[in-house]
Protein backbone atom coordinates (compact mmCIF):
# COMPACT_ATOMS: atom_id res chain seq x y z
CA UNK A 1 0.00 0.00 0.00
CA UNK A 2 3.13 2.13 0.36
CA UNK A 3 3.69 2.66 -3.08
CA UNK A 4 0.20 2.92 -4.25
CA UNK A 5 -1.69 6.15 -3.20
CA UNK A 6 -5.52 5.28 -2.68
CA UNK A 7 -8.85 6.30 -4.31
CA UNK A 8 -9.41 9.05 -2.53
CA UNK A 9 -11.39 11.52 -4.95
CA UNK A 10 -11.10 15.15 -5.58
CA UNK A 11 -10.93 15.92 -2.30
CA UNK A 12 -8.11 14.51 -0.28
CA UNK A 13 -8.11 17.17 2.52
CA UNK A 14 -7.38 15.51 6.22
CA UNK A 15 -7.55 17.08 9.53
CA UNK A 16 -5.42 15.12 12.06
CA UNK A 17 -6.25 15.85 15.89
CA UNK A 18 -3.62 14.68 18.58
CA UNK A 19 -1.77 16.14 21.51
CA UNK A 20 0.70 13.73 21.36
CA UNK A 21 3.54 15.94 19.30
CA UNK A 22 5.17 12.90 17.70
CA UNK A 23 2.64 10.61 17.00
CA UNK A 24 0.76 13.70 14.75
CA UNK A 25 4.14 14.40 13.17
CA UNK A 26 4.64 10.68 12.37
CA UNK A 27 1.42 10.21 10.89
CA UNK A 28 0.88 13.46 9.24
CA UNK A 29 3.80 12.07 7.18
CA UNK A 30 3.06 9.00 6.24
CA UNK A 31 -0.49 10.22 5.64
CA UNK A 32 0.65 12.82 3.19
CA UNK A 33 2.29 10.06 1.67
CA UNK A 34 -0.42 8.41 0.99
CA UNK A 35 -2.07 10.67 -1.04
CA UNK A 36 -3.43 13.15 1.31
CA UNK A 37 -3.46 16.97 1.99
CA UNK A 38 -2.73 17.07 5.99
CA UNK A 39 -4.12 19.59 8.14
CA UNK A 40 -2.79 19.04 11.97
CA UNK A 41 -3.93 20.53 15.12
CA UNK A 42 -2.79 19.84 19.08
CA UNK A 43 -6.13 20.76 21.06
CA UNK A 44 -9.77 20.82 20.45
CA UNK A 45 -9.93 24.80 20.00
CA UNK A 46 -7.73 24.50 17.00
CA UNK A 47 -9.27 21.22 15.79
CA UNK A 48 -12.97 23.30 15.95
CA UNK A 49 -11.03 26.22 14.29
CA UNK A 50 -9.62 24.65 11.10
CA UNK A 51 -13.34 22.13 11.01
CA UNK A 52 -14.84 25.59 11.32
CA UNK A 53 -13.20 27.40 8.38
CA UNK A 54 -11.38 24.60 6.16
CA UNK A 55 -14.13 21.68 6.73
CA UNK A 56 -11.73 18.70 5.47
CA UNK A 57 -13.25 15.19 4.00
CA UNK A 58 -11.32 13.12 6.31
CA UNK A 59 -10.47 13.89 9.85
CA UNK A 60 -8.28 11.58 12.48
CA UNK A 61 -9.38 12.77 16.05
CA UNK A 62 -8.15 11.79 18.81
CA UNK A 63 -10.61 11.47 21.79
CA UNK A 64 -8.87 12.43 24.82
CA UNK A 65 -7.40 15.65 24.37
CA UNK A 66 -5.35 18.44 26.65
CA UNK A 67 -7.76 20.73 26.57
CA UNK A 68 -11.12 18.37 26.04
CA UNK A 69 -13.22 15.65 24.86
CA UNK A 70 -12.08 15.09 20.95
CA UNK A 71 -15.93 14.45 20.21
CA UNK A 72 -16.12 17.95 20.31
CA UNK A 73 -14.02 18.32 17.05
CA UNK A 74 -16.28 15.61 15.23
CA UNK A 75 -19.02 17.22 16.36
CA UNK A 76 -17.91 20.67 14.52
CA UNK A 77 -16.78 19.09 11.39
CA UNK A 78 -20.22 16.84 11.46
CA UNK A 79 -22.16 20.38 11.10
CA UNK A 80 -19.76 22.41 8.53
CA UNK A 81 -19.28 19.42 6.60
CA UNK A 82 -21.87 16.16 7.00
CA UNK A 83 -20.12 14.27 4.70
CA UNK A 84 -16.78 13.98 5.99
CA UNK A 85 -15.15 10.56 7.27
CA UNK A 86 -14.32 10.53 10.31
CA UNK A 87 -12.20 8.37 13.06
CA UNK A 88 -11.73 8.38 15.97
CA UNK A 89 -8.25 7.41 18.00
CA UNK A 90 -8.03 7.02 21.42
CA UNK A 91 -5.68 4.96 24.23
CA UNK A 92 -8.26 4.47 26.21
CA UNK A 93 -10.83 1.93 24.40
CA UNK A 94 -14.23 1.53 25.86
CA UNK A 95 -17.18 0.42 24.05
CA UNK A 96 -19.33 3.38 25.60
CA UNK A 97 -16.84 6.04 24.00
CA UNK A 98 -16.63 4.36 20.80
CA UNK A 99 -21.24 3.79 20.79
CA UNK A 100 -20.36 8.13 21.58
CA UNK A 101 -18.19 8.48 18.81
CA UNK A 102 -20.35 6.46 16.34
CA UNK A 103 -23.22 8.57 17.41
CA UNK A 104 -21.70 11.72 16.80
CA UNK A 105 -20.98 10.87 13.31
CA UNK A 106 -17.43 8.84 13.39
CA UNK A 107 -17.08 6.29 11.00
CA UNK A 108 -15.10 4.27 12.97
CA UNK A 109 -12.64 4.15 16.34
CA UNK A 110 -9.45 2.96 16.50
CA UNK A 111 -7.59 2.27 19.79
CA UNK A 112 -3.70 3.56 19.98
CA UNK A 113 -1.31 2.44 18.82
CA UNK A 114 -3.00 2.86 15.27
CA UNK A 115 -0.18 2.86 12.54
CA UNK A 116 -1.00 4.70 9.27
CA UNK A 117 -2.56 1.57 7.62
CA UNK A 118 -4.76 1.19 9.73
CA UNK A 119 -6.02 4.70 9.51
CA UNK A 120 -6.01 4.77 6.10
CA UNK A 121 -8.18 1.49 6.14
CA UNK A 122 -10.47 3.19 8.19
CA UNK A 123 -11.05 6.27 6.53
CA UNK A 124 -11.40 4.24 2.86
CA UNK A 125 -13.48 1.56 3.73
CA UNK A 126 -16.83 0.87 2.46
CA UNK A 127 -20.15 1.05 4.17
CA UNK A 128 -20.84 -2.52 3.70
CA UNK A 129 -17.65 -4.22 4.40
CA UNK A 130 -18.13 -6.07 7.85
CA UNK A 131 -15.34 -6.31 10.18
CA UNK A 132 -13.09 -8.97 10.68
CA UNK A 133 -14.20 -11.21 13.93
CA UNK A 134 -11.29 -10.63 16.52
CA UNK A 135 -9.06 -12.93 17.41
CA UNK A 136 -8.61 -12.25 20.51
CA UNK A 137 -11.99 -11.75 23.07
CA UNK A 138 -12.34 -9.62 25.81
CA UNK A 139 -11.35 -10.79 28.56
CA UNK A 140 -13.95 -11.28 32.27
CA UNK A 141 -12.18 -8.66 33.76
CA UNK A 142 -12.00 -6.19 30.24
CA UNK A 143 -15.87 -6.92 29.95
CA UNK A 144 -16.58 -5.98 33.51
CA UNK A 145 -14.48 -2.89 32.68
CA UNK A 146 -16.57 -2.31 29.43
CA UNK A 147 -19.73 -2.15 31.17
CA UNK A 148 -18.75 0.02 34.19
CA UNK A 149 -17.88 2.37 31.24
CA UNK A 150 -21.28 2.46 29.76
CA UNK A 151 -22.80 3.02 33.01
CA UNK A 152 -20.92 6.05 33.64
CA UNK A 153 -21.24 7.37 30.17
CA UNK A 154 -25.40 6.98 30.52
CA UNK A 155 -24.70 8.72 33.61
CA UNK A 156 -23.15 11.47 32.24
CA UNK A 157 -19.94 10.40 33.83
CA UNK A 158 -21.31 11.10 37.05
CA UNK A 159 -19.51 8.60 39.51
CA UNK A 160 -21.92 8.69 42.79
CA UNK A 161 -24.86 8.25 40.23
CA UNK A 162 -22.88 5.65 38.45
CA UNK A 163 -21.69 3.81 41.70
CA UNK A 164 -25.18 3.84 43.18
CA UNK A 165 -26.50 1.90 40.01
CA UNK A 166 -23.69 -0.34 39.79
CA UNK A 167 -23.96 -0.56 43.87
CA UNK A 168 -20.61 -0.10 44.20
CA UNK A 169 -19.02 2.38 46.77
CA UNK A 170 -17.48 5.52 45.17
CA UNK A 171 -14.16 5.01 46.12
CA UNK A 172 -14.23 1.85 44.58
CA UNK A 173 -15.16 3.34 41.12
CA UNK A 174 -13.16 5.88 41.20
CA UNK A 175 -9.96 3.65 41.42
CA UNK A 176 -11.53 1.72 38.82
CA UNK A 177 -12.03 5.19 36.71
CA UNK A 178 -8.75 5.82 36.93
CA UNK A 179 -6.95 2.83 36.15
CA UNK A 180 -6.13 1.84 31.66
CA UNK A 181 -8.75 -0.91 30.73
CA UNK A 182 -7.62 -4.84 31.49
CA UNK A 183 -6.67 -6.10 28.32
Amino acid sequence: MEGDAPDLGKDRSLLLVDDDDAFLKRLARAMERRGFEVLTAATVAEGRAVAASRPTAYAVVDLRLEDGNGLDVVETLRDHRPDARIVVLTGYGAIATAVAAVKMGAIDYLSKPADADDVTNALLARKSAMPTPSENPMSADRVRWEHIQRVYEMCDRNVSETARRLSMHRRTLQRILAKRSPR
